[in-house]
């Protein structure tokens, strides 16, 4: 089985900074893209940003110059440093991977896995 556990989430005060961290684990043969997205109460998810495998880095308008998105590929982690956190950042942050896993009877699969959820407050 495949799992991504993340961590780093609390509470913090406008303008402070927190650090994410989502790991991914189990058989896996390879990663491709690595993202973040957030649900706020009442809204739909949304994209925060995104990360290929290489280290193309893409971000949601919102968050631009504020948060960078990193990745260590030894160790299957997706980072998400936020900074000049604002009370609008207040969400639930998802992590997910665009993953090749290696199937338990042989052969491989390529599919999406998300995190369970870390959550952001932002007090003001």
């Amino acid at each position: 089985q495949v799992q991504l556990v993340e961590s780093g989430g609390g509470l913090v005060q406008a303008g402070g900074s927190l650090r994410l961290s989502c790991a991914a684990s189990g058989r896996i043969f390879s990663i491709n893209a690595m993202g973040w997205h957030r649900q706020a109460p009442g809204k739909q998810r949304e994209l925060v940003a995104t990360i290929t495998a290489g280290g193309s880095t893409n971000y949601a308008d919102p968050v631009k110059d504020r948060f960078t998105i990193s990745r260590d590929n030894a160790k299957n982690t997706v980072y998400l440093q936020m900074n000049s956190v604002k009370p609008e950042d207040t969400a639930v942050y998802y992590c997910n991977a665009d993953l090749v896993r290696i199937k338990t009877w042989g052969g491989t699969e390529r599919r999406d896995y998300w995190g369970q959820g870390t959550q952001v407050t932002v007090s003001s």
